[in-house]
């Protein structure tokens, strides 16, 4: 059994926080860079070339992409073979957001839901645990931004609607959402499972990098047919028009109960954070 200390766990999610809001990753640059080049629209282009700027000077002058610095979300798949000494797994993740988010000067974005006092150190943390084999534990910190998460729709479809009405509901949810989730997107989407899980998964499908294919061919075809129908509703970049409304969209999809068809549609905005840590 391995024993990793409660405080490496803090450490580690400190400092993904903190990364996480000031550098966007490179896969979010690369496909910044090829938009700029579908692009069509003028004003989209100056937008896409914004963006890329924007995101250079968030990383060289170490200040936040976007003064929405998120809700944190934690996937946490953790080893079997683990033991977390010193401490709750739960607590030092907590505790590496506080400190992150307070040593980063990143704004703290959580309140009560009624009273909106903000609970001061951007905790609670939403954390979803995977237990694995294996020995190790591998994170992905997700500093999620409200515009877009208010974006996003669950749907219990009947099983008639089949792809046809999937790809509609998808489609409908970027074109309805309009500039309020900060185009171009990156479209999550999870169908299957049930009510709780097409949301998990259609939040987890944003941790695959931009850029890199879908493993199953199916899903990849999908994938590509509703991207073209997205882009072809001229929403835009930050909603003013253009071809690129969104960059990609990322599908997972288990099995369903034979009365249900559960979809799940997670938008995030072109700031799309996430680090993933390996302990």
């Amino acid at each position: 059994m391995r024993h990793i200390e409660a405080q490496a766990v803090t450490e580690a999610v400190k400092a993904a926080v903190v990364k996480a809001n000031y550098e966007l990753g490179e896969d979010v640059i690369q496909s910044f860079e090829k938009a700029r080049i579908d692009e069509e629209s003028p004003v989209g282009r100056e937008i896409l070339e914004r963006l890329i700027e924007n995101a250079r000077i968030a990383r060289t002058e170490r200040i936040p992409i976007c003064q929405d610095t998120g809700l944190v979300v934690v996937f946490a798949d953790v080893g079997q073979e683990v033991v977390v000494s010193n401490g709750g797994f739960a607590e030092a993740v907590e505790q590496g957001v506080r400190d992150g988010y307070e040593e980063g000067y990143l704004r703290k974005s959580v309140c009560h839901p009624f009273t909106r006092k903000n609970t001061g150190d951007n905790t609670p943390v939403i954390i979803h645990f995977n237990l694995v084999k294996g020995s190790g534990i591998r994170m992905w910190v997700v500093p999620k931004g409200g515009g877009s998460e208010n974006m996003s729709r669950l749907f219990m479809l009947p099983p008639s609607a089949g792809w046809t009405g999937v790809k509609e509901k998808i489609v409908l949810t970027v074109e309805e959402a309009g500039p309020n989730p900060c185009p171009p997107t990156i479209v999550g989407v999870g169908i299957g499972g049930n009510f709780e899980q097409s949301a998990l998964m259609a939040k987890r499908s944003l941790l695959r990098p931009l850029g890199e294919p879908n493993p199953d061919d199916e899903l990849a075809r999908m994938e590509q047919e509703v991207l073209e129908a997205i882009n072809r509703t001229g929403v835009g970049p930050q909603g003013l028009g253009g071809r690129i409304t969104s960059l990609a969209v990322h599908i997972l999809m288990m099995p369903c109960h034979i009365a249900s068809l559960p979809l799940a549609v997670n938008i995030q905005c072109h700031a799309s954070r996430h680090l993933e840590v390996t302990l």
